[in-house]
C-alpha cells in the first residue's frame, strides 16, 4: 500500500518536471531563434563584403566565401573620402554624446530633486514631445538652423541632439531611486545643489549614464535625416550619407563595396556597446530591482 501511494505521488511529479523541461526548452529555442534572426543580417552583410561582384548573385548561398576578397575594404575606403566622413561622424557622435550626458543629467536632477513652481506640468509637456515624430519638426528645425547660419556646419549637426526628452526622462527615473536622506545629509554639511549633483548624484548614476551614452552615441552615429537636411557640401558628409551615395551610384554601384562601407559604420557602434556592456547590464538589473 505504501509503495502504491509513493508511486501515485511520483507520477504527477514526473509529469511536472517533464512539463518544466519542455517549457524551458521552448523558451531557449525561442531565444536562440531570435538571436539567429538578429545576427543573420549582420553575418550576411559581412559575407557579402568579402565576395566578388560575380559571387553576390550566385545561386549558391554561401555564407562563408571560399575566396575572401579583402581588397573590397581598401577599395571602399579609397573610392570616396571615407577618412573625412569617418572623422566627421566621430566628431559629431562624440560631441553629441558628451554634451547630452551633461545637459540631460542636469535637467533630470532638477526635475527629480528640486522643487519649483510648475515642475510637474513642465515635465509632462517635455514627455509629450516624445510623441512628436521627427518628420513633423524637420522643416522647423531646418528653418531655425538656416536662420542661425548653421547649415552645412558642425553646429547644425550637433546642437539639435544636445538634449532629448528621452534622456531627461531616463535619468530622472534613475535619480528618483537615490535615497533623499543621502542628499539631505550633504545639504546639512553645506553642499550646494551643483556640488551634490556633481559629487554624489553622478557617481551613483554611472550605470544609467553609460546606458544613455550607448543610446545617444548609436543614435548620433546612425542618424541619417538630420545630416540629410543640414549637409550641402561633400566635405561635411557623415558615414550614413556616404553609404547612401554609394547605393545611389554616385561613386560606384557595387554591393560588396556597399557592404564593406556599412561595416565601417557598424564596427564602432559594436565596440562602444561592448565597452559599456557591464554598466548597461547593471542599469537593467538596478531598474528591475527598483
Amino acid at each position: 500500500m505504501a509503495t502504491d501511494g509513493l508511486t501515485a505521488r511520483e507520477g504527477p511529479r514526473r509529469a511536472t518536471s517533464v512539463s518544466v523541461l519542455l517549457g524551458r526548452g521552448l523558451v531557449y529555442l525561442a531565444i536562440y531563434g531570435g538571436a539567429v534572426l538578429v545576427v543573420f543580417p549582420f553575418a550576411w552583410m559581412l559575407s557579402t563584403s568579402l565576395k566578388a561582384e560575380t559571387d553576390v548573385f550566385s545561386r549558391n548561398l554561401n555564407l562563408i566565401p571560399w575566396h575572401p576578397v579583402w581588397s573590397n575594404y581598401a577599395e571602399a575606403w579609397e573610392i570616396a573620402p571615407f577618412g573625412r566622413y569617418f572623422l566627421n561622424t566621430v566628431l559629431v557622435a562624440c560631441s553629441v554624446t558628451l554634451v547630452s550626458l551633461f545637459l540631460n543629467s542636469l535637467a533630470a536632477y532638477a526635475f527629480a530633486r528640486l522643487r519649483f513652481i510648475g515642475r510637474e506640468l513642465l515635465f509632462m509637456l517635455l514627455l509629450a514631445t516624445m510623441m512628436i515624430p521627427f518628420q513633423v519638426t524637420m522643416i522647423p528645425t531646418f528653418l531655425i538652423l538656416k536662420q542661425f547660419g548653421w547649415l552645412d556646419s558642425y553646429l547644425g549637426l550637433t546642437v539639435p541632439g544636445f538634449a532629448s526628452a528621452f534622456g531627461i526622462f531616463m535619468m530622472r527615473q534613475f535619480m528618483l531611486s537615490v535615497p533623499e536622506d543621502l542628499l539631505d545629509a550633504a545639504r546639512i554639511d553645506g553642499c550646494t545643489e551643483y556640488r551634490i549633483y556633481r559629487q554624489i548624484m553622478l557617481p551613483l548614476c554611472k550605470p544609467a549614464l553609460a546606458t544613455l551614452a550607448v543610446f545617444t552615441f548609436m543614435g548620433a552615429w546612425n542618424d541619417f535625416m538630420l545630416p540629410l537636411i543640414v549637409v550641402k557640401s561633400g566635405e561635411m558628409r557623415t558615414l550614413t550619407l556616404a553609404v547612401a551615395a554609394l547605393s545611389s551610384g554616385l561613386y560606384v554601384m557595387s554591393f560588396p563595396l556597399m557592404m564593406a562601407a556599412a561595416t565601417f559604420i557598424i564596427a564602432p557602434v559594436i565596440a562602444v556597446f561592448l565597452l559599456a556592456q557591464r554598466y548597461f547590464t547593471r542599469s537593467i538589473v538596478l531598474g528591475g530591482l527598483k
